[in-house]
């Protein structure tokens, strides 16, 4: 797929975005929506893609193989997991690739690639056993990895980034969350890179209604950097980013935190698709319930970020 880039020229001043029409010798790469939803759609055919599933070995040579077209370095890291309901062992991988790997200010990108092996959240009991399609609750975050990969490779980043696509997040029991993440889990205690300087986990983002309060653990673990990222979605005037705090959510950035030190967020909308109603862990979990809108404003952040903040 070839997709040519259009730029920005961009001056960052005191924590703001000022556009101007003459250089201040930074250009922005402009995130490419409708190139990160056919990267959602694309996930999505190959059906769920929890563990031993036929969807899943597709999307993890899908990914792989995405990720080998850009990335400087491309490597799995393997683990095993057991499914909590049954017992039964998976052979899992978390899906790396590295950016940049001469610098050494790094910074670390990640989203869960495995989807959800039941959907118990689900209206109809009789489907509750059933895996979903993990549109949002899964594919949105690894689209818009993706899509910054295929930036990152045409516009060589000021700083070195790590985009990891964690395994095992979504094989866990409701209430106990430690059983959730263990893709992070096992990475953080294994760690197979330099440490980053800080990590940004994307989950949930390609809902509809989106709404993108700050996750109260991420603010915890590092303030400085939900501040910034919440000012600049401002400055962009990206209105998912709403300035009021979501409750505490187990998600890959806290082994990150607890377990290897990274000072890590994640950016989530759990209010899938609003406060009165839930797709969340159900077969509405679709792509009709997504849009390319909503993955431009996160996507469009983070490049904002790494090329503005860095340079």
């Amino acid at each position: 797929m070839e997709v040519k880039i259009k730029v920005k020229s961009v001056c960052y001043g005191f924590g703001s975005i000022l556009l101007v029409m003459t250089g201040c010798g930074q250009s922005i790469p402009e995130f490419d929506s409708q190139s990160a939803w056919k990267y959602l759609t694309a996930q999505c055919s190959f059906g769920p893609r929890n563990p031993g599933s036929e969807g899943y070995a597709f999307c993890r040579e899908y990914l792989t193989s995405q990720l080998q077209t850009t990335a400087d370095t491309v490597f799995h890291q393997p683990f095993q997991l057991a499914n909590p309901l049954d017992g039964n062992q998976y052979q899992l991988a978390n899906i790396i690739g590295r950016f940049a790997p001469e610098h050494t200010t790094r910074l670390l990108l990640g989203a869960h690639w495995d989807t959800r092996p039941w959907a118990d959240r689900d209206p109809d009991p009789q489907r509750r056993s059933e895996p979903i399609l993990g549109a949002n609750d899964g594919a949105s975050g690894v689209a818009v990895l993706l899509e910054i990969a295929r930036i990152l490779k045409e516009n060589p980043p000021p700083i070195g980034i790590d985009i990891v696509f964690f395994d095992g997040e979504d094989m866990g029991l409701e209430g106990q969350p430690r059983t959730y993440a263990k893709g992070s889990q096992y990475f953080a205690t294994h760690l197979p890179l330099p440490e980053p300087q800080a990590a940004i986990v994307v989950d949930m983002i390609g809902d509809r209604d989106l709404s993108i309060p700050v996750e109260r653990n991420s603010m915890n673990q590092n303030p400085v950097l939900v501040r910034r990222l919440w000012d600049l979605a401002g400055d962009l005037n990206l209105p998912a980013f709403e300035n009021r705090i979501l409750p505490n959510v187990y998600d890959d950035h806290i082994p990150l935190y607890e377990i290897a030190g990274i000072k890590a967020i994640d950016i989530i909308d759990f209010e899938y698709p609003n406060r009165h109603a839930n797709f969340w862990h159900t077969h509405q979990d679709i792509p009709a319930n997504c849009s390319p809108a909503s993955l431009n404003q996160v996507g469009t952040l983070l490049v904002h970020y790494i090329y503005g903040q860095y340079q």
